[in-house]
């Protein structure tokens, strides 16, 4: 509660408190993140108030966080909701041409080490799916310096693997022609999906759009507490329910991974669309403060662009 509308005014302004905000579903305490939420109903039960944590555990989802009527309805929402890992890729293809009705692709690649130390990251294989799963292009790439550390454990490539591979320079101009559509303008038109994409676009020396990119270790609601990036490992398990990278990393199954988690943000529901703007900041103070709360809760906007607006 708050004594003065000011005040409650200026928390809305530093909250950032929306529809498209992570919440709980007993109580609608609003989060910064999913994981805050997961926090909040795991709460040791000294400190815990209310009954959000019972309430949750009798007829939530423990994925998705969604609150449902019945146990019944949870029972079916979880048969879809927790999926099952990608099957292995077993013939990589380099698939000719560009699907035009794509809107999202998904990439992920694998480093190989360079340098006396085997520190510097060295792109060496790639792989690309769209919104269905499927295989856009997938290839080895040949290293731009000497490999001193092929990191086998984790790559599971080998100097006979990168021997055939594509060229650097090859891969980027084929990866930017899928996300400009098959134009040779250089103008982005997919959204590129990913986990640390930064890493990725670093090795392949790939600049693109950042109103385009969808990066799940950047996005807000899956982030920890305090912000700070949650790996791909702990997001497929926490979100879609099953484990990769136990062995070798495969960049199909990272960029499933990637491309599911996308996708289950952006088929949320909000239940409205999020304003345009600057939200409260674009009002003068004292028209805010006439404001009453639902339509201050009303006008105000997250702190970050919700994926559920792609849907648009």
């Amino acid at each position: 509660m708050f004594n003065r509308r000011q005040h409650l005014v200026e928390h809305m302004k530093i909250s950032h408190h929306s529809l498209h905000q992570p919440r709980c579903g007993v109580c609608f305490k609003h989060c910064k993140s999913f994981e805050s939420v997961r926090e909040h109903l795991n709460a040791p039960d000294h400190l815990f108030k209310g009954d959000c944590k019972t309430t949750f555990t009798e007829r939530g989802c423990t994925l998705c966080l969604q609150l449902f009527d019945d146990a019944t309805a949870l029972a079916d929402h979880k048969n879809k909701c927790h999926l099952s890992p990608p099957l292995p890729l077993v013939n990589p293809t380099r698939t000719p041409g560009v699907n035009t009705r794509l809107k999202a692709v998904a990439i992920d690649c694998e480093m190989v080490g360079g340098g006396d130390d085997g520190s510097i990251d060295l792109c060496a294989s790639i792989c690309l799916v769209d919104e269905d799963e499927h295989v856009i292009f997938s290839t080895h790439v040949q290293p731009q310096l000497p490999v001193t550390d092929y990191r086998h454990k984790v790559t599971g490539l080998t100097e006979e693997d990168l021997k055939n591979g594509m060229r650097l320079q090859d891969v980027r101009e084929k990866v930017l022609a899928i996300l400009c559509g098959g134009h040779n303008d250089g103008a982005g038109r997919l959204l590129l999906v990913g986990h640390d994409l930064k890493h990725d676009m670093k090795c392949l020396k790939l600049q693109y759009p950042s109103h385009l990119l969808r990066d799940t270790a950047k996005y807000v609601p899956l982030m920890k507490t305090n912000l700070v990036s949650q790996s791909l490992k702990y997001l497929t398990k926490s979100y879609l329910g099953y484990k990769i990278q136990c062995g070798k990393h495969e960049p199909y199954e990272d960029c499933v991974s990637a491309m599911r988690l996308y996708k289950r943000m952006r088929d949320q529901e909000h239940g409205k669309e999020e304003k345009e703007g600057d939200g409260l900041n674009s009002w003068k103070q004292s028209d805010l403060e006439k404001m009453k709360p639902e339509e201050l809760y009303h006008n105000s906007t997250s702190g970050y662009r919700c994926w559920c607006l792609d849907r648009r």
